[in-house]
């Protein structure tokens, strides 16, 4: 089968003929339709600092994917061959502590698809039945193959009650922009997003978010005037990883206010801790998904009339990989799809 793999340590991907994954008894053989590129192939692709230290090679990329079943093992029930599925990313050990106490999100040994194994940016991927999940109604291919970060926008946006609240995201990428369109989806009053992109923020824009500011020329605390607020934000989601982005939300926000944060900064910062301790503020760190209560209020959300195809700005058949990885790591694309049908 065909595969972008990372054969060497050095910056490139590589389009090769690899052997068909092994399956067991309670395994799924998938064959991939779409896949999305996610920043972590990226650093992958660059083959950066962190790149170096997570990855061996050579390694089949790809963690977010839509595909058909092919085949189940011995053991697997509830999955048929030909059911539409995707996958969630993060195998975890099912023995530690969390995972006995079905909070598998929290296990301690995390392997990530794509990462510590190989991974879908192939024609099959295999994962265990506990990963797969089915989708029992219709939905579009392209939507699908975003399930993945798509969790990681509905877990952050939803780590508190958003009903007629203010909310602040930092970080207008493709994360940031479908957590805007979730806040605005699950009952928030007023949703302000910020970046230095224009392209990005008007991607934000038509996803629903109230103002898209870009802090290049002003401030938050503009944009607060602009809507009236008096007293802060009630919720802030930080999503770039950014120093000068937290540190912005942290004053800028209401006193008891909340903050998820899923921006995994490049290296230590500090911030103002007297303010988060004298305002009352709660941080809570945010990493993939619930499994598998995000991955239900995923489908329940699209089922509800919730949008995501503002962020999904290019498609490429496989082969064209490059091109589109190239697009991806501009500051100007939403998600990019791999077509792997073509």
């Amino acid at each position: 089968m065909k595969a972008l793999v990372k054969q060497h340590a050095e910056p490139g991907l590589w389009l090769m003929d690899v052997p068909e994954p092994e399956t067991g008894p309670g395994d799924v053989l998938i064959k991939v339709l779409r896949t999305g590129i996610c920043g972590t192939d990226l650093h992958i692709r660059s083959w950066d600092g962190w790149a170096q230290q997570a990855v061996t090679t050579p390694r089949i990329l790809g963690h977010e994917f839509v595909g058909e079943v092919a085949a189940v093992g011995a053991d697997v029930t509830d999955i048929a061959v030909g059911d539409v599925v995707s996958g969630e990313g993060h195998l975890v050990c099912g023995k530690c502590r969390n995972c006995l106490a079905g909070r598998r999100h929290l296990c301690r040994s995390t392997i990530g698809l794509g990462v510590g194994r190989d991974g879908a940016f192939a024609e099959y991927v295999a994962l265990p039945a506990s990963n797969v999940w089915v989708h029992r109604t219709a939905v579009d291919l392209h939507v699908a193959a975003i399930f993945d970060p798509f969790g990681n926008a509905v877990h952050t946006a939803l780590s508190f009650p958003l009903v007629g609240e203010d909310v602040l995201i930092t970080g207008a990428g493709p994360i940031g922009i479908m957590a805007a369109a979730v806040a605005k989806h699950a009952g928030a009053r007023n949703v302000v997003i910020t970046d230095v992109s224009e392209s990005r923020l008007e991607l934000a824009r038509k996803a629903g978010a109230t103002l898209a500011v870009n802090v290049s020329r002003t401030d938050i605390a503009a944009a607060q005037r602009q809507l009236g607020l008096k007293e802060g934000f009630d919720i802030g989601l930080e999503m770039s990883g950014r120093p000068e982005a937290m540190r912005d939300m942290v004053d800028n926000m209401t006193h008891g206010g909340r903050i998820a944060m899923l921006g995994l900064p490049a290296q230590e910062f500090a911030v103002d801790w007297s303010k988060i301790v004298t305002s009352m503020i709660t941080i809570k760190g945010i990493y993939g998904r619930e499994m598998f209560e995000t991955w239900y209020a995923m489908t329940v959300l699209l089922e509800g009339g919730l949008d995501l195809t503002p962020v999904i700005t290019g498609s490429y058949g496989y082969q064209d990989f490059d091109a589109a990885f190239d697009e991806a790591a501009t500051a100007r694309s939403g998600k990019i799809i791999l077509d792997w049908t073509v």
